[in-house]
Formats: C-alpha cells, structure tokens, sequence
C-alpha cells in the first residue's frame, strides 16, 4: 500500500494499523493526517510507547496520556481514580483521534488497559469510546519489556485490538534504504530466509576491533547500555581545546518538563569540543539535516558560540538551539530547548530507533532480544555504511509470534487498498467530510472535476462493518433502518464477501449460548423465514439475534 492511499483511508475516520519496513515513510504518513486534522479544526491526541518516541512526535507517552501511568494492571480502585481525575476526563472526552507511536513495544495489557479507561470515561461499548485510533509501527522491531521472566504479549493479542479491527495499512515504499544488496539482506531476516549469500555480504563488512579509528565520524551502536557514556565521555577526554557548554532551559510543570528531558536525546548539560563526534537529535530539513544526521564539530560560531559541524558530505552546518515541545489539544504544555546534538561515539540500540545514519559501526555480539539486530542493521541507508565488530545468532533472528502474523497483516492490507479502491471519489470525499463533521472539525465545499458512479450501496454497508461499527452508528452514518443494514450483511455473507470473523462482533454471548437450539429451530422446520422460527420461540429471541443465527448457519455450511 502506498502512502497517499494510507492516508486516504486515515481520513475517512476508520480505526488503522499503520506498519511497514523501517523507511517505508509511517512517520511521514502521520505527519500528513496530523497536518490535515489541524487544517480543518480537530486536535489530535499524539502518544507514543515511549519518552523517546513520544518526545520525536511532540507528544507524550500513552501512559500518561491516559493516567494508567506505571500500573500494570487496574482494579476498580485504579479506574475509578482515573475516572473521576478531572483533567483526564476532560483529555479523553474531548479526543477524536487518538494516535499511538511505536506499538511493537506496548503490551496487550497496556492496550486493555487503555481502552477500558476509554470506554468508562466515554460511557460508550465501542473499542476505545468511539475514539479513532490509529496504531503505528513495526512488530519486528523492539518488542514490550517483559517483566519477571513473562512471555511478552504483543499489542495484536489484546482484546482491545479484537474489539477495534483495525484496517492494516501496511506501507510498501522504501525511503531510507536505496542499496538493493542491502534491502534483500534485511528483507530475508525479516521473512526468516536469511542465508549463506547474504551472509557474506556482511563478512565483507567486518573489521577488527583494533582497526576501528575512534577519530572516524561513526557511531559504534551497542546492545547494553553500559558502556556508552563511559566510551563517549573517555573521547571527548582525549580532545584538546576549551569546552563549550549548552545548558539546556525550560519553561511549563515540572513533571511535564521531567518527562520531556527523559525522553530528549540531548542531554540537559551538552559539552563539546572541535574534533567530537556528534549526532542530530532532531529534524530540520531546511538546515539540512535530521535525527541521526552524524558530523564532527569544527569550530564555533563567533558571537553566538553555536557549534559548527561537518556533515559526511562535506557540508558545514550552524546548528542553533531548537525546541522540544509537548502539546494537548493544540496548546503548548510544556518545553525544553537546547542544542540538537549528543555525543555520537557511542548510542544504543533502543536509542536509535527511529533514526537514519549514513554509516556505523555496530557491535551486536551481545544482542539479547529479537529483532533488536533488525533494528541496528536498518538504521544506515547503505551497506558500505555498515561496519561490523561481531554479531551472534539472535542478531539475525525475528520473533516467530510476528513471523506467524506479518502474512495476515498483509493480506488484510491488500484487501483494504482493493475495498477502497473501488469507492469512487466524490463518495470517498464524502466519507472523510462526514468524519470532519462528526468531530466537530470544519470543511469547504469541494469541487469535482469528474463526475463519478455512485458505489453500490451495499459495499458502503460493507466497509463500515470491515471497521466493527455497530448496526446503530452504520444506521445512522448510512441513513438507512437497522433491518436494511442487516440485509445488506446478510446479502454480503451469502457473496462471501464477509466471513465468520468479520460479523463476530455483532454475535452476542446470548446468541452464542441460544445458537444450537435456533439452528435446530430452523433445520425442524425447514425454513429459512424468520417469522415462524420467531414465532416458535415466542418471542424470545428477537428478529434481529435470529438473523445473525441464520448468517452463522451460512457461514458454517460454507466451511
């Protein structure tokens, strides 16, 4: 799927997994729907799974954004502090769109978690309150922290993800990577076909530890954490020359601030020398550079004393003090500015999630989690940028869980780019206008420049049920009765254009426990009417639940 239909569907208000390699362009994707809401009134809710990618986002972590913060589970007592929390009542009530970044490292329970506080504080059965969400990220990268030796749960196990059904949108293009040496070799880790011919294109990207130059502009990644500052503060040591000192300033709560400084990859004290290998921490297109754009610093600007850095290429760059700012609602909470840069002998693995780097040394000899190799290889753009120190097994391993599951997510993705392809464009734009609207945004008259086919008004039933919207809602947003919505599906279950999984969520407990004895009701009578199977019951059952039973019956017959 490609990034313009991505944020076609986005904008039609439909609940999306947004996934892809790394540089498949997901964070380009959210920025365009984030810059769009805005552009027609609505303030989305931006989170992450962590302060790191929280902070890359202006956003804060999903924890706080709910007010679940460290909890690991949530009994009455937890939800109902979290219920009556004006503020967090306020927040959640108000959101239309909820975004959450880097999923692959949230939880399922984290994700249960939030959507019963989403659904308690919006007084509403549907998955997260009625709130579009939309998930982002990459399962094959860093998967949830388990704790006390637990299997982790991916977020794709939750309920709260079976509630939501989310329409996967998995992006295709490849931004970040050009090398098609390179691309094959990640793509075989990713699929589990790694082998001997890739392997050696990597034996050629060895060297020996005493051959790496520390003067050289790479970063060396590391697996733990333990050795980096140590290795960064030991180079800057070696340096000559005065050093310059960046303290970093703040305005907005404490704890606000708090947050943001744990999440900013510049430190609060910056110190740098001419001759320090440094790294960007943020983007700044117009300056020339982006978070992981790697340099030297060679002198200081006179007056300002700013630092002046020599990029790969060649290029000087001033690079000046920027912001880090955590917005609600479109109002600015909390900022932290300093100087874009961090000392860049050394970074971890989990740190660099996120950026592209034009070149470093990597030593995965002690890689312990899956894809945490697939995250290292992926950050540079080119295998000559690529220098290996060592790796062991794990390095090109993937969690056969996402294995397991990357196939489906796939196909569901095609058969959504398909289902939205066939809509034509005056009732695709009608579909995100009524999304605008219903989120109390505002939109101008659009003109068509073609005239176009109205789509049948069935596959318009279709497309909402694909999105788990209850009978009620798809009444409403089609302007039909709930028994015209219900023949639709009905119609739609015997062309096979739904399945069992797909009409799940509207089969009650109490149609799953009467299932048997209305099938029997109906194979008895030798009918497929409702009315005498209503009437046999004697109006136990509603006309409504014996038609999902009839649909099960076909369903079942077609297996």
């Amino acid at each position: 799927m490609t990034q313009a239909q991505a944020l076609d569907i986005l904008k039609t208000g439909a609940s999306v997994f947004l996934t892809g390699e790394p540089g498949a362009g997901k964070t380009h994707t959210i920025n365009a729907y984030v810059s769009y809401l805005r552009e027609h009134g609505i303030e989305p809710s931006i989170t992450a799974s962590t302060g790191i990618a929280a902070t890359h986002i202006h956003g804060q972590t999903i924890h706080s954004w709910s007010g679940i913060g460290i909890r690991r589970t949530l009994g009455p007592y937890d939800l109902d502090q979290i219920t009556t929390t004006e503020y967090l009542v306020k927040r959640i009530q108000h959101t239309k769109v909820l975004i959450i970044d880097e999923v692959s490292m949230i939880d399922a329970s984290m994700l249960d978690m939030v959507d019963v506080v989403c659904r308690e504080v919006r007084s509403s059965d549907e998955a997260f309150g009625g709130i579009q969400v939309v998930l982002v990220g990459d399962f094959f990268q860093l998967p949830p922290i388990a704790k006390g030796g637990e299997q982790c749960r991916f977020a794709f196990e939750s309920d709260a993800w079976r509630r939501m059904r989310p329409v996967v949108c998995y992006l295709t293009e490849q931004h970040r990577q050009s090398d098609k040496r390179f691309l094959q070799i990640l793509s075989a880790i990713r699929t589990n076909t790694y082998n001997e011919s890739h392997h050696t294109h990597l034996e050629a990207r060895k060297m020996e530890e005493g051959i790496y130059d520390p003067d050289a502009t790479l970063t060396r990644l590391f697996s733990h954490n333990v050795d980096v500052d140590s290795i960064n503060d030991q180079e800057l040591d070696r340096l000559d020359g005065v050093p310059a000192v960046y303290a970093m300033t703040s305005k907005g709560r404490e704890s606000l601030v708090a947050g943001l400084m744990k999440g900013c990859l510049s430190p609060e004290t910056l110190v740098l020398k001419v001759g320090a290998t440094v790294m960007c921490t943020k983007n700044n297109a117009q300056k020339g550079y982006v978070n992981g754009t790697l340099g030297t610093v060679v002198g200081f600007e006179q007056g300002s004393k700013y630092p002046i850095i020599e990029v790969y290429d060649g290029e000087r760059i001033t690079i000046e003090p920027e912001s880090w700012i955590l917005e609600e609602n479109g109002k600015e909470k909390a900022r932290i500015t300093q100087v874009p840069l961090r000392l860049a002998w050394a970074i971890t693995i989990h740190k660099s999630q996120g950026m592209s780097l034009d070149s470093a040394v990597m030593d995965l000899r002690e890689v312990f989690e899956y894809g945490q190799g697939y995250v290292a290889l992926s950050r540079v753009r080119t295998l000559d940028g690529l220098h290996l120190l060592g790796w062991n097994k794990r390095t090109f391993e993937v969690h056969p869980r996402i294995l397991a599951v990357d196939g489906t997510f796939k196909q569901q993705s095609e058969s959504a780019a398909v289902l939205f392809a066939d809509i034509p464009k005056d009732e695709l734009c009608k579909m995100q206008d009524n999304f605008i609207l219903a989120s109390g945004g505002t939109i101008t008259k659009k003109v068509l420049k073609e005239k176009t086919k109205k789509v049948d008004t069935v596959e318009q039933t279709m497309m909402l049920v694909l999105q788990a919207k209850p009978i009620a809602f798809i009444s409403k947003e089609r302007g039909l009765a709930p028994q015209t919505i219900y023949g639709h599906i009905e119609k739609l279950v015997m062309d096979s254009k739904l399945q069992y999984e797909d009409i799940e969520y509207l089969i009650t407990e109490r149609i799953r426990k009467g299932y048997p004895e209305i099938k029997k009701a109906f194979q008895s009578a030798d009918t497929s009417k409702l009315s005498p199977i209503y009437e046999h019951f004697k109006k136990r059952y509603t006309y409504d639940e014996l038609r999902i039973a009839r649909m099960m019956m076909v369903l079942e017959a077609k297996e």
